[in-house]
């Protein structure tokens, strides 16, 4: 495992060209049930959706001959894309009859499935709305757990919950990345706890020269190319 965690060259976040923009491109589908009557609470989606990538990356048919190997192979090669659409009711449960893993959360449910190419996505899928992600929390969020792992928003983005989603999938992955196996194997049997906040406007400065692993959005969506967005501050990487 490589100790050093200054972005690679070609890092699947860089918004410049790479070789990863040559390869075939992939994406990782999440879908978040939103029903309309009782909508999850925007921080508990928030983490369900970065839970929801560390379940599929941990998951066996994810790794080695698994059926989902090949697949997650192909999309690692290429840029790290992830894509949230929102499903209810009927669209809910077609997405639900495809392969993949619901990860619950205490309001929110977030199922992902294994990458499909850029122009290929499933049917029931493809026809679920990107946008009417935006999210609130009725109540008080709780201050993060400092002994678990936080993912620390950029304080100064707006960002749609859809969005805000994909960047907390990107930010757990990069610390997964950064783990060694044994801590990999903690966290998971941990259930993968997380906390995403936004970081304190005086705070964010040091966390980006901290040395933690840092999503840079590519800028297909919503913000500028290059944008720093997440954090991830996992006790075994300070």
């Amino acid at each position: 495992m490589n100790n050093d965690r200054t972005p690679a060259p070609d890092n699947p976040f860089r918004s410049d060209p790479g070789a990863r923009d040559a390869a075939p491109q992939f994406v990782l589908p999440l879908v978040a049930r939103i029903e309309r009557a009782a909508p999850p609470a925007r921080t508990d989606a928030l983490e369900t959706a970065a839970r929801a990538v560390l379940v599929m990356l941990a998951d066996e048919r994810s790794t080695g001959e698994g059926e989902w190997a090949r697949a997650m192979r192909d999309w690692q090669d290429a840029r790290i894309r992830k894509v949230v659409r929102r499903a209810r009711g009927a669209e809910w449960r077609r997405a639900e009859a495809l392969p993949g893993i619901t990860v619950t959360g205490a309001s929110a449910e977030v199922r992902v499935f294994p990458p499909v190419p850029l122009d290929g996505w499933p049917k029931d899928l493809a026809r679920l709305q990107v946008s009417g992600t935006d999210l609130e929390d009725r109540e008080a969020v709780p201050p993060a757990d400092p002994t678990a792992p936080v993912l620390w928003l950029n304080p100064d983005l707006d960002m749609s919950a859809g969005k805000a989603m994909a960047q907390a999938g990107h930010a757990a992955q990069l610390a997964w990345w950064e783990l060694t196996d044994e801590d990999r194997a903690a966290w998971h049997d941990a259930g993968f706890p997380l906390s995403v906040r936004p970081a304190a406007p005086s705070r964010w400065p040091a966390l980006l020269t901290s040395g933690l692993p840092l999503v840079r959005d590519a800028g297909f969506t919503e913000i500028a190319p290059g944008s720093s967005t997440v954090v991830a501050d996992h006790p075994s990487l300070r």
